[in-house]
């Protein structure tokens, strides 16, 4: 790796294990709600934003619009990575998770209060564009913040089970986002969901304000940017290079392999959210409530498979375990919609239980991965960087991509070679890493060199 990974802090400085459960605990569901707050847009554009925002034109063009809109909050989720990750690591990982919460927060809300076309016109597609844009940066902003309040916080040999709780946020976002729209089906008749039911989700946003505010007054910030900052202000007084401007210029390999490492498990991830909604709805006549269930269930074992993946991680090592679930993915990429396309629920939640399966196996150490890549001084900025552009290059993309793959092929097979191009993209990039990792080993001080030997 490009640089050595950072010791935990010294014993003596080490946080109180009240207070390393209350930042985990912040950091949790701060996760959960950006990503609940994300995951209603997608789920909204693959039922019923084609239909309200972009009603000209056929069917699949308007599902292929409202996709669009929904890939525009993944091309702005870098910008949030790339100011909070800045500012995040000169000025601190909490202020920037609390901007980014109530960031989320507003705009969500907004998405819920938008008037339609018909209401408006073309004001409300831009408005709505504008609105994801809001989302993206705000959840850019988001990750590298949580994550660091967990990883930083994590007692010696447990940064791998820290980090997953962060990312348990994801599969509590999907299963929250998922029950909030069932139920709001199951109550509204199908042109009450089209006028207004819709819109609950995206209000119950409002509750991540209060998240925001409670991480604010009562979160501590984290011992190893405490650290960092004694070294930033040293930086600053030498008129050394800002994190940024270092990672550009020092790093930026190691941010391209993090994110080639990571784009096939968020497009494979949005694939099955979104796409697959929208294409067992429109192309198979399948029934969204017992689709949107399937989703919700397969996502409840991801809370289970997440953490475990990442324990395991602390014990054989993150590379090993995030190694094997890209090459699962690969694997499980043409059987996957072989199962899909039966039109049986039975057969769609086998497929997409197992492709979760491999899944949870690369996301749940993939946050303390990527925290060692970095050092304290420049962590936010670099690990932000490398996951946000595998954000753009395939979950962003991924559900477009899809329909259009399917449109011009006929075949969903065409999505299965997508999936496993994404899969050898990322096992070259795990073995490059890898291997820097080796490389590295020789020079590292010793308490860096035992972690160094943990991420690979």
């Amino acid at each position: 790796m490009d640089t050595a990974p950072s010791a935990q802090p010294p014993a003596s400085t080490a946080p109180a294990v009240g207070n390393r459960r209350r930042v985990a605990t912040a950091s949790a569901l701060a996760s959960a709600v950006e990503w609940y707050d994300y995951f209603v847009f997608g789920i909204a554009a693959a039922l019923v934003l084609g239909d309200l925002y972009f009603p000209a034109g056929s069917p699949t063009a308007g599902v292929m619009a409202s996709f669009a809109t929904f890939a525009v909050g993944f091309l702005a989720r870098p910008l949030g990575g790339i100011v909070a990750g800045h500012l995040g690591d000169k000025r601190g990982r909490k202020p920037m998770l609390v901007l980014a919460l109530t960031l989320m927060g507003v705009a969500t809300t907004g998405i819920g209060l938008l008037p339609t076309y018909e209401t408006i016109g073309v004001a409300a597609p831009i408005l709505l564009v504008l609105l994801r844009v809001a989302q993206g940066v705000a959840v850019g902003a988001q990750w590298g913040g949580a994550m660091l309040l967990a990883t930083e916080y994590a007692p010696e040999g447990k940064r791998g089970v820290y980090g997953s709780v962060v990312q348990l946020g994801v599969p509590i976002g999907v299963v929250t986002a998922n029950t909030v729209f069932l139920a709001a089906g199951a109550l509204t008749t199908d042109s009450a969901f089209a006028a207004w039911g819709w819109r609950v989700p995206f209000l119950v946003g409002l509750l991540v304000l209060g998240l925001a505010w409670y991480i604010h007054t009562r979160v501590e910030e984290t011992p190893a940017f405490k650290e960092a900052e004694r070294a930033l202000a040293e930086q600053e007084k030498s008129e050394q290079s800002s994190p940024l401007r270092t990672i550009l210029r020092d790093h930026l390999g190691t941010v391209f392999l993090a994110g080639g490492s990571f784009a096939v498990n968020t497009a494979t991830f949005y694939i099955l959210i979104t796409g697959v909604l929208d294409y067992t709805t429109r192309e198979l006549d399948m029934k969204k409530g017992p689709v949107l269930m399937v989703s919700l269930c397969v996502s409840l074992t991801q809370l289970v498979l997440i953490p475990a993946a990442a324990a395991l991680s602390d014990r054989v090592g993150r590379i090993r375990i995030y190694a094997f679930g890209a090459a699962g993915i690969a694997l499980w990429a043409v059987p996957l919609f072989l199962l899909i396309d039966t039109g049986s629920l039975l057969w769609l939640a086998v497929g997409t239980f197992v492709a979760s399966c491999f899944l949870s196996i690369m996301y749940g150490p993939q946050a303390a991965l990527f925290a060692e890549l970095f050092t304290p001084e420049m962590r936010y900025t670099g690990a932000s960087l490398g996951y946000q552009i595998a954000a753009v290059a395939g979950g962003g993309l991924a559900p477009f991509v899809m329909v259009l793959l399917l449109e011009a092929t006929g075949t969903s097979m065409a999505v299965s070679g997508y999936i496993i191009a994404l899969s050898v993209i990322a096992l070259v990039s795990i073995k490059v890493l890898a291997d820097r990792a080796r490389a590295a080993e020789p020079e590292a001080a010793p308490e860096a060199k035992a972690e160094a030997e943990s991420a690979g």
